[in-house]
């Protein structure tokens, strides 16, 4: 066992936070010792927001005073630090199912999840609340509003479609319908490739605890429909690794490198739903790449931590779209597709079949035509 064991990590994060809650899962079933301290704390605004230059949650403060900004960069950081219960496994078609999630089920639900946020009526004052009680922890429900009011018209501002019934009813349908797919998965395992939790059920805790298994109306839904999913958010909060409703389960990803077919029909159904303008992203990004042909080592945006290119007009699904790629989406994008470069023709083959047609395939054949690598919270080109 590590020595970095007895040390703390100070997390600094919040309830609300989609990416927070990704961390926090995975530091506690990690068994990592971390104490955990809201954006509100003096440090935050002091120490942690100069040393990264960004005001993104969540950030992990380490024992040593280094500060690491974005989810996936802090697990990155400890996973060789504390080696046991890895979240990646090392074999090939689950390891690229891990990757796949951190993109689709991270990424893919957050658009569902952002979504339902805002376009029920009975999540605002909750929201709102929640927001205020980050900045002001001992306020009283007037500052609450106040300060948390601040925050929810900022995100508000990013643009919502019109909330009608109609657009409501189908957001809600999309959501049952991920939970029905979630719901027969945890019928039969703790958590996605088995006995043993891994990257990409932590990726999934975004959507499922911040937004959808704590705002009123995600919650109301999640509790109606299923029970199981629900139950599973409460055991990704706890340190425990094993589960009382399997007791008897070895911790331990599926035998023989397999996929349970439940967990691949989820991932399927997020890269159906949700993984179109990931894919845009990625095939924007290369038609970018190859027409600004960037020096190695250019930096893309020294002020943003998370640039959008230009936009470039793409051919996909047999139209072409103007769109502009998120750059932190086509860096998340590439984890997966140099992982399923990077693997010989045998790999390659069985991951194929894995998967089948679709978008998730697709995603892994788009083309590499230039890397990016993540330095200080800023993207370069490779």
């Amino acid at each position: 066992m590590s020595d970095q064991r007895s040390e703390s990590y100070t997390l600094y994060g919040s309830y609300a936070s989609y990416y927070t809650a990704k961390v926090r899962s995975y530091l506690r079933k990690k068994g990592i010792g971390f104490v955990e301290r809201l954006p509100s704390d003096p440090a935050f605004r002091e120490v942690v927001r100069p040393a990264s230059g960004s005001h993104r949650i969540p950030q992990l403060m380490t024992p040593d005073g280094d500060v690491l900004q974005d989810s996936v960069t802090i697990v990155d950081f400890l996973e060789p630090r504390f080696p046991a219960l890895p979240a990646f496994p090392d074999t090939p078609r689950q390891r690229t199912f891990v990757h796949l999630m951190e993109l689709l089920g991270s990424e893919g639900l957050l658009r569902l999840a952002w979504l339902h946020r805002w376009m029920f009526e009975e999540n605002d004052r909750f929201v709102r609340m929640d927001f205020g009680r980050s900045f002001r922890p001992q306020g009283d429900d007037a500052e609450l509003l106040k300060y948390g009011s601040l925050i929810a018209d900022r995100m508000r501002s990013y643009g919502l479609p019109e909330s009608s019934e109609a657009a409501r009813a189908a957001l809600e349908a999309s959501y049952v319908s991920l939970l029905e797919l979630f719901e027969a998965h945890l019928t039969e395992h703790p958590y996605l490739l088995g006995g043993h939790p891994s990257a990409a059920d932590y990726a999934v805790m975004g959507a499922m605890h911040a937004h959808l298994g704590r705002d009123p109306a995600g919650l109301r839904t999640m509790q109606t429909h299923a029970p199981r999913t629900f139950r599973w958010v409460e055991h990704m909060l706890l340190p425990e690794v094993v589960a009382p409703e399997f007791a008897h389960r070895d911790v331990a990803f599926a035998e023989k490198d397999r996929v349970p077919e439940t967990a691949l029909a989820l991932l399927q159904f997020i890269a159906k739903r949700y993984g179109d303008a990931l894919l845009l992203n990625v095939l924007a990004f290369d038609q970018a790449v190859r027409r600004l042909r960037p020096e190695a080592g250019q930096c893309i945006d020294s002020e943003r931590d998370q640039p959008l290119l230009p936009a470039e007009r793409v051919g996909y699904a047999g139209r072409e779209q103007q769109h502009a790629a998120s750059v932190y989406a086509v860096w998340l994008a590439q984890r997966a597709q140099k992982y399923f470069h990077g693997r010989g023709p045998e790999d390659r083959a069985a991951i194929e079949s894995m998967l089948g047609d679709g978008v998730a395939i697709e995603l892994l054949r788009a083309p590499l035509t230039r890397t990016l690598q993540r330095r200080n919270n800023r993207f370069f080109f490779g």
